[in-house]
């Protein structure tokens, strides 16, 4: 888990920092929406420490997330990620990038929302499937059927991502686009005035 440096180049981030208070930012959504790569960046842009749930599981496990998969079962892993989860949202705020699993159980469902706010980077099949594409190691394309089981993860999950306090819409746009569609968001909702939608929300998923 790293801390950035705080160099805020204006005093929305302080405002934000201070409204969260000891509340974490919690990045939910399916593999290839983004969740590390924005969130690295919005931490920093937010001057908070960053921690994705994954390498801390890996860390712990001393095995990689598919290992843990191969020996011991994804009842496990959920097992240990829940725990991971909970360690992480102790203490002082922070941003956690989480995998895409790591909200379908209610039990973490239920710690992240006493202790953050969710951010739903939502992104259509089109775009998961050219990302996850990119890396070989992605289980998923493991599968005879890799785009049949994203869809199938698609109709699992959306509904549960829904509840998610923030919902940003991932797409091919610079990450800083993206990172401050997420500020305005949450700007928006610790106003407790109505959070921007996402660009193009009629885009079909």
């Amino acid at each position: 888990m790293t801390a950035p440096a705080r160099t805020d180049s204006d005093e929305r981030p302080a405002q934000l920092r201070a409204a969260l208070g000891t509340r974490s930012l919690v990045l939910i959504g399916m593999m290839g929406a983004g969740k590390s790569t924005v969130g690295k960046r919005l931490a920093a842009r937010l001057g908070l420490p960053f921690a994705d749930a994954d390498t801390e599981i890996e860390a712990a496990a001393g095995m990689t997330v598919a290992e843990i998969f191969e020996r011991h079962g994804e009842a496990s892993f959920r097992d240990g990620e829940a725990k991971v989860i909970r360690r992480l949202l102790e203490g002082e705020a922070k941003v956690i990038a989480t995998g895409g699993g790591a909200y379908m159980r209610a039990e973490t469902r239920a710690i992240i929302r006493e202790r953050a706010l969710t951010v739903w980077l939502k992104a259509n099949f089109d775009v998961l499937m050219r990302r996850v594409r990119r890396r070989a190691d992605r289980p998923l394309l493991k599968a005879p059927d890799p785009e049949g089981v994203m869809r199938r993860l698609i109709a699992e999950r959306y509904p549960v991502y829904a509840e998610a306090d923030i919902t940003v819409l991932s797409r091919d746009v610079p990450q800083e686009v993206m990172v401050e569609e997420i500020i305005a968001a949450l700007a928006g909702h610790l106003d407790a005035g109505p959070a921007p939608q996402p660009a193009n929300p009629s885009e079909p998923q």
